[in-house]
């Protein structure tokens, strides 16, 4: 299971941290990705983090979110920093089922709960 948490309401040019929780073992070994979906829209990736702490970004977030990892803590964290109204999304974390973070949703699996962020201009 995956427990993401961190959400909440921020200002534009905001910042705010996720974190996934994830009870998968041995969870070093996977790779964790972040999705986020706004309403009346798809699915979007976010950040990803491969088993061996290779990342990738989405393009609308590079430069500005850092995803991260602690398998000591069985934790993956999504650091967003610069926050823009179009940030404005349930965030979800999921394990991938390839074994990279791949951008395709289809390519994951177990998915937490979701976690709200709203951004205000």
């Amino acid at each position: 299971q995956l427990q993401a948490s961190g959400g909440g309401l921020v200002q534009a040019g905001g910042s705010l941290s996720l974190s996934c929780a994830a009870s998968v073992h041995p969870f070093s070994r996977y790779s964790i990705g972040w999705f986020r979906q706004a309403p009346g829209k798809e699915r979007e990736f976010v950040a990803g983090i491969s088993w061996n702490s290779g990342t990738t970004y989405g393009d609308s977030v590079k430069g500005r979110f850092t995803i991260s990892r602690d398998n000591a803590k069985n934790t993956v964290y999504l650091q967003m920093t610069k926050l823009k109204p179009e940030d404005t999304a349930v965030y979800y974390c999921a394990r991938s089922i390839s074994g990279w973070a791949t951008i395709d949703p289809a390519e994951y699996d177990y998915w937490g709960q979701g976690t709200l962020v709203t951004v205000s201009s």
